[in-house]
């Protein structure tokens, strides 16, 4: 129960989304906050710093009508998210309130949105395949069960068009495996709203999601909280309900931005591209909340997605995710450009983990074997691109002229797939192995012969 304190009518300043206010109570680190405008209406906050003198509280709905003259209240409890089952097939803010015309949600529990670090010993090894339905990430890039894997995208190439095909298709093996996805959007514009609640509820994908939509619009500080809200649902679905959780983040960029914008209203000293030098921390308080705990049947994995400021790997944003997942799906301005969805870049691309996921009993036993020479072959057709531009395509023998033409089936045949395409294991290293035997035998260096015997067809 919050505790009751007296008002305080100390308010010294406004700056963008803080209020700072003078001689309070001592007060703790992002305590709850009640402020009451001269209209009568309140409004949320969090406290963001503490000293002797002066609390920075930042809040939630903006500063905009608030003056010196409101009155603010210390509330003694962090911010909590209220939880239940029946959350599944509900769209909420990016404060947590419900926004799709449905019963406000009787919560089984009330749970801090910052959530609880896993205990390293109690972790356990991500080892089970989660099937996406895409070609590029089911056999090339393979997604497991408690593994981050952000996309990293750029202005312009579809990545939302990528989260919501994931969102709809993904899956994990197993009859009495309950899966959800928590779905959570950053900073997008009304359109994107739409379309990503067109998709939902027409392809009945909602049925299995909890939806968390802040818009462009909303305040900044609202889209620093709303992850944690998704994420402390995907706790709760996955360590108390048992269930294996999909969060889906999108855009992390936006997200990152509003750290920056925060963090220049309290005049911090900027770090690298005038981002706060905490970014890194933030950062893997959000990504660490994935994974699986022993002797628990549930597990959260993490598609972070965020959008590279100038097309630039190296940017502070991709970089630091980098350091802190579990590999990476990179985007193609280039695939994009021929056509091809969805553009994934397999030669930059990787997932780490991939190896503790796949294999016999999991996906298939040749499944390593093909994406090696995938790999290889695609990587020898791409390397021969460059040389064709200079000294033309009749100076190529004939193996070489094998390995290019098999990079262009590679992005016909496997990269490219349909919208609503949803591709099986089994057919992915189907249609492998049917482009492989455009290669000659002796091609075909990376897989073992029992395996060519098994599975390659016969011309």
């Amino acid at each position: 129960m919050a505790k009751v304190t007296k008002e305080y009518k100390t308010i010294s300043q406004i700056a963008g989304p803080l209020i700072f206010v003078k001689n309070t109570e001592p007060v703790g680190y992002e305590e709850m906050v009640s402020v009451r405008l001269s209209d009568g209406s309140q409004r949320r906050g969090q406290v963001l710093d503490s000293s002797d003198d002066i609390v920075v509280v930042q809040l939630f709905e903006g500063t905009t009508g608030v003056d010196l003259s409101a009155s603010v209240r210390f509330l003694g409890e962090s911010m909590k998210m209220p939880v239940s089952k029946d959350m599944l097939g509900r769209v909420f803010s990016g404060a947590g309130e419900p926004i799709d015309g449905g019963a406000a949600i009787v919560p089984e529990k009330e749970l801090d949105i910052e959530g609880a670090a896993i205990n390293p010993w109690a972790r356990d090894n991500p080892s089970d395949f989660i099937e996406t339905g895409i070609s590029t990430i089911d056999g090339m890039n393979t997604l497991v069960r408690g593994q981050k894997l952000p996309i990293f995208s750029a202005a312009g190439l579809p990545h939302n068009d990528i989260a919501l095909q994931i969102a709809r298709q993904a899956k994990v093996t197993g009859e009495d495996e309950e899966f959800a996805v928590v779905f959570i959007a950053m900073g997008i514009t009304n359109e994107e709203r739409q379309t990503f609640m067109h998709e939902f509820e027409r392809t009945g994908a909602l049925e299995r999601a909890v939806v968390f939509l802040n818009l462009a619009d909303d305040p900044a500080v609202e889209r620093i909280v709303t992850p944690r809200l998704g994420l402390t649902t995907a706790e709760y679905l996955a360590f108390e309900l048992g269930m294996q959780v999909l969060v889906i983040m999108t855009d992390m960029t936006n997200y990152c931005e509003a750290l920056r914008q925060v963090s220049a209203a309290r005049e911090e000293v900027p770090g690298r591209r005038g981002y706060p030098g905490y970014m890194y921390t933030n950062l893997a308080m959000l990504y660490e909340r994935a994974g699986r705990i022993k002797d628990t049947k549930g597990s959260i994995t993490q598609i972070p997605i965020l959008s590279m400021p100038g097309d630039d790997i190296t940017h502070p944003i991709p970089d630091l995710s980098g350091y802190i997942t579990e590999g990476q799906i990179v985007l193609s301005r280039e695939l994009h450009r021929n056509g091809i969805y969805p553009p994934v870049n397999v030669s930059s691309s990787l997932s780490r983990l991939m190896n503790a996921g796949i294999g016999k009993g999991k996906t298939r036993e040749d499944h390593k074997a093909v994406s090696d020479q995938l790999y290889a072959a695609y990587a020898e057709g791409k390397d021969l691109r460059g040389l064709v531009a200079i000294v033309g395509k009749d100076s190529l023998s004939d193996k070489d002229r094998k390995f290019l033409d098999f990079a262009d089936l590679f992005e016909d045949r496997i990269v490219r797939q349909g919208h609503d395409e949803d591709r099986s294991i089994v057919e992915t290293l189907n249609i492998a192995w049917d482009i492989l035997t455009e290669l000659d035998m002796d091609q075909l260096t990376r897989i073992d012969r029992k395996y060519i015997d098994k599975y390659l067809p016969k011309k």
